[in-house]
């Protein structure tokens, strides 16, 4: 591989990789808090009202049986940090970095047992 090649590789992941951040940090914030067809589905039947107690469901809906999920406590949860509604976009810069490193760290791990294979 020429060193042209390889200047012109790096530069490729390097815009891919500005790309992704700059989705991930920028264009986050701009997504609808609204609720999306599923929940929207689940909700059919039931109105949301606030109380004292936070939110509840009246009316008939499968949302009325929906539980939290074992993940709701973690850092990351809700496309937030630690519920931070202004974090949005760093989280989703972390989960960005993250998913990368492992894809990069699979892809490396296949590329070197073929090469031991050779």
């Amino acid at each position: 591989m020429s060193a042209q090649t390889a200047a012109r590789r790096w530069q490729f992941w390097a815009g891919f990789g500005v790309a992704i951040l700059l989705i991930a940090g920028v264009v986050s914030y701009f997504a609808s808090s609204s609720p999306d067809g599923l929940d929207s589905a689940t909700l059919q039947g039931c109105q949301v009202v606030q109380t004292s107690h936070g939110e509840q469901l009246t009316g008939n809906c499968i949302a009325q049986h929906a539980t939290e999920h074992a993940m709701s406590t973690s850092p990351l949860a809700d496309y937030t940090i630690f519920g931070h509604p202004a974090t949005s976009g760093l989280a989703g810069i972390i989960g960005a970095v993250v998913v990368l490193g492992i894809a990069f760290g699979g892809f490396w791990l296949i590329a070197r047992s073929r090469r031991a294979k050779d």
